[in-house]
């Protein structure tokens, strides 16, 4: 049974095996082999006033995860969503599709009406938040200085 729930930091050793496994092996490579570098980023996602972190669960296991935060802006309350995956070996069965309709619905009920996240264009992701009714900001740009 797939179920959606609230993650806090109760479970950030769940969310950090599974953060490892999906984010250091294809496409993404990342090294997260700094325990306490991820340590330190996963509780800055979890650990803050506004944060909201959910898990999708296939019964008991942990297969996808949401870390993000609420954002009260001038137009809308958003759920700003910084971390968004579905376990490797859990990806293209549909689960991630069904694990956003969760998070609409969870959200609508919360009066929260808009989700804001960001992506590379050249990553399987972006095609799939398309697919899932994002769309492009059009005056949206995203900076960045390396110091």
């Amino acid at each position: 049974m797939i179920k959606l729930k609230k993650l806090t930091f109760d479970n950030i050793n769940e969310i950090k095996i599974l953060y490892k496994d999906t984010f250091m092996k294809e496409p993404w490579n990342d090294n997260w082999s700094d325990d306490n570098q991820l340590h330190l980023y996963i509780t800055e996602l979890i650990g803050n006033n506004n944060s909201l972190t959910f898990g999708l669960f296939d019964d008991i296991e942990l297969v996808g995860i949401s870390m993000g935060y609420v954002k009260h802006w001038y137009s809308s309350t958003e759920y700003n969503v910084e971390e968004f995956f579905i376990k490797p070996e859990k990806q293209y069965t549909g689960l991630g599709s069904d694990f956003l309709r969760r998070i609409e619905s969870t959200m609508k009920e919360a009066g929260i009406n808009a989700i804001f996240l960001q992506t590379d264009r050249n990553v399987f992701a972006y095609n799939f938040y398309r697919k899932n009714g994002f769309t492009e900001l059009e005056n949206h740009v995203s900076l960045k200085k390396k110091i």
